[in-house]
């Protein structure tokens, strides 16, 4: 897997790929970058700092975009099995699931940051290798998922893009929030 950049944000590339594959990856890239920008030149209180009505922090943020990849992606080649039983989340899931938004004591900016490089690039590693993105898995029984429906592989790395890009934005919100500064203009 080599690096190059899409304008001048970098993305990852398939070597020995084209088409779709770089495609998906370059964008994938793209968002990753607009997320992690948000935090540059922050220390670990300010990526733990609310700045608007809602719980999500940077820090959090990141952490929560991380364990969603890590997830989805486990799907790409788990299938359904690897995600939680959705409709059996019990109290201790929806604890670890709100911890996601936040920097808990003791987590560094540098730590969530460095896990989700590595996520990433795992992530990376297996869309490139991937040698046909319409293999589909089922979706687990969730009230937002429609019954019966699957996912290929393709969209679950567009779900990835879509969470990853959303997240930015929300990110980019919080950053502004907290000290002016903004990803874009």
């Amino acid at each position: 897997m080599t690096e190059t950049t899409v304008g001048q944000y970098p993305a990852a590339t398939a070597e020995g790929r084209t088409g779709e594959h770089t495609d998906l990856l370059a964008e994938l890239g793209v968002a990753r970058h607009f997320l992690r920008l948000t935090t540059r030149g922050l220390d670990d209180e300010q990526a733990g700092r609310r700045t608007t009505v809602s719980e999500l922090c940077l820090g959090g943020l990141i952490k929560h975009v991380t364990s969603v990849e890590r997830l989805w992606a486990a799907f790409i080649v788990d299938g359904p099995a690897a995600l939680p039983d959705f409709n059996n989340f019990t109290e201790a899931d929806y604890r670890a699931r709100a911890d996601e938004y936040r920097l808990l004591p003791g987590e560094t900016l540098a730590g969530v940051l460095h896990a989700y490089e590595v996520v990433a690039r795992a992530t990376d590693e297996l869309v490139a290798g991937l040698p046909d993105l319409n293999v589909a898995h089922p979706l687990p029984a969730a009230p937002w998922f429609a019954a019966g429906a699957s996912w290929s592989a393709r969209r679950t790395v567009l779900h990835i893009i879509a969470e990853t890009t959303q997240h930015a934005g929300h990110a980019d919100i919080i950053r502004e929030s907290l000290d002016g500064a903004k990803s874009m203009g």
